[in-house]
């Protein structure tokens, strides 16, 4: 798992095999990644999987989809280069060719009660998860959240927030077997006049062992 005693990430190795259904732990296969902090040089990967994780290619995004992908890296370029006091992206690396690929990717920072003013009651927030569909249901999204929950202690916090999708099903079942609780549904008025998908805010209140 990661240091605690080092806040810049220890590198840590995991394994997954075929067979293996996320969420979980992998178990010892054929292949091996690496959870750490992300550096300038995984910026075009961390744009190419959250670009396809969270875009469609399809019909009219089709065209669009290399404008939002550089929009996405531009983003991140500017994050990592001037870093808040508390934010941190974390990327998983295969680390079973030299190629070293960039499978996963999730982002963590710290949010406010009123985040437009900042002030009140601040707390860590966890966005941006994404995996690589040749990895997914490996281990490995349970995993970055697993590193994401050691941070926010690392932080001193204990408690961890996250929004999903509510037709994410499949993200929810991650999610609520890692232990999140629904903290509220949110809904407005172009939820219900473009059809779109609710969003649920997670809570999750961290325990002393948080590798569960």
């Amino acid at each position: 798992m990661l240091n605690k005693a080092n806040t810049k990430l220890t590198l840590t190795s995991w394994f997954f095999d075929p067979h293996y259904q996320e969420p979980g732990i992998a178990e010892p296969g054929h292949h091996q990644f690496q959870i750490r902090t992300a550096t300038s040089a995984d910026l075009t990967g961390i744009a190419q999987i959250i670009a396809e994780s969270f875009h469609s290619k399809d019909g009219f995004w089709g065209w669009a989809f290399p404008l939002l992908r550089l929009g996405i890296y531009e983003d991140f370029k500017h994050r990592l280069s001037s870093p808040a006091p508390h934010h941190v992206c974390l990327v998983a690396i295969e680390t079973t060719s030299t190629a070293n690929n960039l499978i996963g990717t999730v982002e963590l920072g710290v949010r406010f009660a009123d985040s437009w003013i900042q002030v009140g009651r601040s707390f860590p927030y966890l966005s941006n998860l994404a995996v690589h569909p040749k990895y997914r249901r490996y281990g490995v999204a349970s995993e970055l959240l697993i590193s994401c929950q050691q941070v926010s202690q690392e932080w001193g916090f204990q408690d961890l927030y996250l929004h999903v999708l509510e037709n994410n099903y499949q993200a929810r079942q991650l999610y609520f077997k890692l232990g999140y609780k629904v903290h509220q549904v949110e809904s407005n008025w172009n939820t219900f006049l473009l059809g779109r998908s609710r969003q649920i805010l997670l809570h999750k209140h961290l325990n002393a062992d948080s590798t569960t």
